[in-house]
C-alpha cells in the first residue's frame, strides 16, 4: 500500500490562458501555526514577487537544442526498450528458452523417478478415496450428535438422529452402488472395446488423480527446477520508516517529515520512489547515512541505490532492489563466439544492477581502471584489450609493469609486449617501454600532420575517422595502449627516466585520443607516486583520463584518487563495495555517460582469453596485418641500434654532453632520432647500463662541463653480451 502525503489539490481551470492552476491550500492564521494535515508549509509561491506581466501569454520558442519540460508528465513507451530490435527480441526468446530448456532437462532426467513415485501414490490414493467414500456413506461425522445424546440420556434427540441417519445411509448407499457399477462398467467397456493407447490414455488422466489424492502434503511428486524468487515487499510506511531511523528527518517535528514526489512504483526488480527530504537536508547526507538507510529498510547497501536529482538539492530517486544484484554473475563473455569485432563500435563490459547490458565506446576517450589487488582489476581490464584485438586493423600495444601472466597470450598479436622492469633475456623493458612510447609519439604527430592536409570534405572535423581508416590503412589506423600497473614505470631509480616516461605518456594522454590512440590504464596504487616534476605529471596523466572503472578500494580516499574527487558526492565510493568471491569484478562505471551504473562485469578466464587472442591471431594473419612483437620483428628499438648511433656520432671527442649527443643524432639520422631530445637520450642510453658523468665540452679551456657521458662506457655496454 502506497502512502501519498502530497495529494493532489483540486484543479481549476483558466479559459484566458487555457491551463491548469492549481489553488495553494488555506495557510492556518498566526505566524506559529502548525499547517493541517495532508498540507504543506511551503508558502514561498504564496507571496507576489514581482509585477504582473503585461500583455497576454502566449507559446515560447524554446529553440533548437533546447527541450522544454512535458507538463503531463513522462510517458512510459508502449514497446519495453529492451523489445525494440531484432536483436533484444532475439535475447528476451533466448532467455525463456533457455529457461524452458533446463527446465525440461531438469525434469527429464527425473521421469522415471516421477513415474514410479506416482504408481506408488496412486495405489494409496486408491485406498484413501475408498476409505473416504465409506466414511462418506456411513455418515461418520454424525457419531459424536449420537454419542451427545446418549450422554445427555436424551431418547427423543438419539432417536431422531438415528433415523436420520438411516435414511442418508440409504440413500447414499444407492449412490455408491451407482458409481461401483458405473466404474465396473467403464473398466469392461476399456477391456473390451478400447485399443492399447485408450489405456494408456485413461492412464494419464486417473493415475495422477489418484496419486494426487495418496500422496502426503509434504511430499510433493515433481520438485521444482528452479528456486521461488523472494524479496522484501516495499511501501511507503516501511521507507518512511528507514529514513526517521537514518537520521533524515523526524516524524514529529515541524518541517522535518520526509515526503514523495511520487507513488511507489515497481521498477524492473525492485522498487522505485522518489523523495523529498526536510529542508536543510541534502543529497550529501543520504549518501553518507546509505548504510543507515539500508539497515532501516532490511536490505544489503548493495541493493540500496540513490540518483541524484538535477533540480534540487533535496530530491533524488530511491530504488531498492529485490535481492542483491551484485551477487549474481554476468556470466561469459560474448566475444567467445570468436567473430570479428569494429573498434567504432562499442565493446560489450557487462551487466548493471538492473541486469541491463552495458557497453563502452573506446575510440576518444582513456579509461583508467583501478582496486585493490585480486578484485578483478585486470580481467576487466583484459576485456576491452580483447574486444580490441577482435578488430585486425587495431594495433595493440601491451605493457605488464607487474610482469604476470596475465597477459602472456597477447604475445600472439601484440605490436609491442613489455613486462616488467627489471632486464631480462628479453632484453631491457624500461628501455623498450620508452622506444614504444617514442614510436607512438611519434605516430599521433604524424597521423595530425597526415589529416592536416586531407582537404576539409574528406576530413570535416580534423580527426579520425573510420572511412579515413579505411581509405588509408598503411597511415591511419586505431592503436590501443594497455598500460598494466602504470604507476610502476613512474617509481624507477633513475629520476631522469621517469621524468622521461611520464612525459611521453602525458603527450600522448593529452594528443592521442583525437588520433585513434586509446590508453586502458590499470593500477592498484593510484596516488602518492614519485615527486616533484614526476608526481605532477603522474597526477596529470591519471587525473586527464576521461572514463574511470573502479572496483573494490580499500579506502575512500583511494576510490576518490580513481574515481575523482565529484564522484563521492554524487554517491560512488568504490571502497563501500561488498567484499567476497561473488562479487569480484564489480565496480563503478565514472564518467563513460550521464549515469553511473555499478557493472558487474563479462568473465573472460586463462583459457578463454587465449582461445579469444588465438582467434585474433588468424583474423590478423588474413588481414595481413600481423606486424611488431607478434610477428617476430624487433620493437624493442625499431630501426635502430641505440648504442651504435650513439657511437657513430662520437667522433673523436672523449666525451658528449646529452643535448649535444641528441643534437647530432638528430642531424646524422633524422629518420630515427629526428624527435629525440636531451632527457630522452638520457635515459635510453643510462637504461642500457652506461653509466651518467659530468663531462667537459669541448674538452678544450673553453669547454663547459655537464651532465653527459663518455665514450669508454658506452663501447663497454655495447661489447656486453
Amino acid at each position: 500500500m502506497t502512502t501519498d502525503t502530497n495529494p493532489t489539490p483540486p484543479e481549476a481551470s483558466d479559459p484566458e490562458h487555457d491551463g491548469t492552476v492549481v489553488p495553494f491550500p488555506p495557510r492556518p492564521d498566526g505566524p506559529d501555526a502548525a499547517p493541517e494535515p495532508g498540507t504543506t508549509s511551503d508558502t514561498s509561491f504564496e507571496v507576489t514577487l514581482d509585477d504582473e506581466p503585461a500583455g497576454r501569454a502566449g507559446p515560447v520558442d524554446a529553440g533548437e537544442g533546447i527541450v522544454l519540460p512535458d507538463p503531463d508528465g513522462e510517458s512510459y513507451p508502449v514497446i519495453p526498450e529492451h523489445l525494440r530490435s531484432l536483436a533484444g527480441i532475439a535475447e528476451a526468446l533466448g532467455r525463456h528458452g533457455r529457461r524452458l530448456g533446463h527446465r525440461a532437462g531438469f525434469h527429464g532426467i527425473r521421469a522415471p523417478r516421477y513415474l514410479l513415485l506416482g504408481l506408488v501414490y496412486a495405489v494409496a490414493g486408491v485406498f484413501r478415496l475408498t476409505g473416504r467414500q465409506l466414511a462418506w456413506w456411513w455418515v461418520s461425522e454424525q457419531d459424536y450428535l449420537r454419542s451427545h445424546a446418549v450422554a445427555a440420556a436424551d431418547s427423543r434427540e438419539w432417536m431422531r438422529l438415528h433415523r436420520e441417519v438411516r435414511d442418508t445411509r440409504r440413500t447414499r448407499g444407492i449412490i455408491l452402488a451407482g458409481e461401483a457399477f458405473a466404474l465396473l462398467l467403464g473398466t469392461v467397456a476399456l477391456a473390451k472395446i478400447a485399443p492399447w493407447w485408450g489405456w494408456l490414455a485413461a492412464a494419464a488422466v486417473v493415475v495422477p488423480a489418484l496419486a494426487r489424492a495418496g500422496r502426503p502434503e509434504d511430499r510433493p511428486i515433481i520438485s521444482p527446477a528452479m528456486t521461488v524468487p523472494r524479496f522484501r515487499v516495499l511501501n511507503a510506511d516501511v521507507v518512511l520508516r528507514a529514513y526517521y531511523a537514518a537520521g533524515l528527518g523526524h516524524p514529529d517535528k515541524p518541517g522535518q517529515q520526509v515526503e514523495f514526489e511520487s507513488a511507489m512504483t515497481r521498477d524492473g526488480d525492485g522498487s522505485r520512489v522518489r523523495v523529498v527530504l526536510p529542508y536543510g537536508t541534502g543529497f550529501d547526507k543520504v549518501v553518507k547515512a546509505k548504510d543507515d538507510l539500508a539497515a532501516g529498510l532490511d536490505v544489503a547497501p548493495s541493493q540500496v541505490y540513490l540518483t541524484r536529482d538535477k533540480s534540487s538539492h533535496r530530491r533524488h530517486a530511491l530504488w531498492v532492489a529485490d535481492r542483491d544484484p551484485l551477487a549474481v554473475p554476468a556470466g561469459k563473455t560474448p566475444l567467445l563466439d570468436l567473430k570479428r569485432r569494429s573498434i567504432w563500435q562499442p565493446a560489450p563490459f557487462g551487466l548493471d544492477e538492473r541486469g541491463r547490458k552495458v557497453t563502452l565506446g573506446l575510440l576518444w576517450i582513456s579509461i583508467l581502471v583501478g582496486a585493490q589487488p585480486r578484485k578483478g582489476k585486470t580481467f576487466s581490464g583484459r576485456l576491452l584489450a580483447l574486444f580490441a584485438a577482435l578488430d585486425p586493423s587495431v594495433r595493440l600495444s601491451v605493457v605488464d609493469g607487474k610482469n604476470s601472466p596475465d597477459w602472456n597470450a597477447f604475445r600472439k598479436i601484440a605490436y609491442h609486449f613489455i613486462h616488467g622492469i627489471v632486464p631480462s633475456r628479453d632484453g631491457d623493458p624500461v628501455a623498450q617501454l620508452i622506444s614504444a612510447l617514442t614510436e607512438i609519439k611519434a605516430h599521433i604527430i604524424a597521423t595530425n600532420e597526415f589529416l592536416a592536409t586531407l582537404p576539409f570534405t574528406e576530413c570535416p572535423r580534423g580527426k579520425l575517422t573510420e572511412e579515413l581508416c579505411a581509405k588509408y590503412p598503411k597511415r591511419l589506423f586505431v592503436w590501443v595502449l594497455v598500460m598494466e600497473e602504470f604507476q610502476n614505470y613512474f617509481e624507477l631509480p633513475d629520476q631522469k627516466v621517469n621524468a622521461v616516461i611520464a612525459d611521453l605518456l602525458a603527450f600522448i594522454m593529452a594528443v592521442g585520443p583525437s588520433s585513434g590512440v586509446i590508453i586502458v590504464s590499470l593500477s592498484q596504487k593510484p596516488s602518492g607516486i614519485g615527486a616533484g616534476d614526476v608526481q605532477r605529471l603522474f597526477n596529470r596523466y591519471r587525473d586527464n583520463h576521461t572514463v574511470r572503472f573502479a572496483l573494490r578500494c580499500g579506502s575512500r580516499v583511494v576510490s576518490d584518487a580513481i574515481l575523482g574527487g565529484d564522484a563521492y558526492s554524487e554517491g560512488f565510493d568504490a571502497s563501500s563495495l561488498p567484499v567476497g568471491e561473488e562479487f569480484l569484478g564489480v565496480g563503478y562505471l565514472y564518467g563513460a555517460a550521464d549515469h553511473t551504473p555499478t557493472v558487474r562485469c563479462y568473465l573472460a578466464d586463462a583459457e578463454d582469453t587465449d582461445a579469444i587472442v588465438t582467434a585474433a591471431r588468424v583474423l590478423r594473419e588474413r588481414a595481413g596485418t600481423l606486424a611488431g612483437f607478434a610477428a617476430g620483428q624487433d620493437t624493442a628499438d625499431p630501426g635502430r641500434d641505440v648504442l651504435a648511433d650513439v657511437l657513430a656520432v662520437f667522433g673523436t671527442d672523449t666525451g658528449l654532453h646529452w643535448q649535444v649527443l641528441a643534437d647530432r643524432l638528430a642531424e646524422q639520422f633524422p629518420a630515427r632520432w629526428a624527435d629525440a631530445t636531451a632527457d630522452a637520450i638520457s635515459a635510453q642510453v643510462r637504461a642500457l647500463e652506461v653509466p651518467g658523468a659530468d663531462v667537459r665540452y669541448p674538452s678544450t679551456r673553453a669547454g663547459k662541463t655537464r651532465a653527459g657521458c663518455r665514450r669508454a662506457d658506452v663501447e663497454t655496454a655495447a661489447q656486453r653480451p
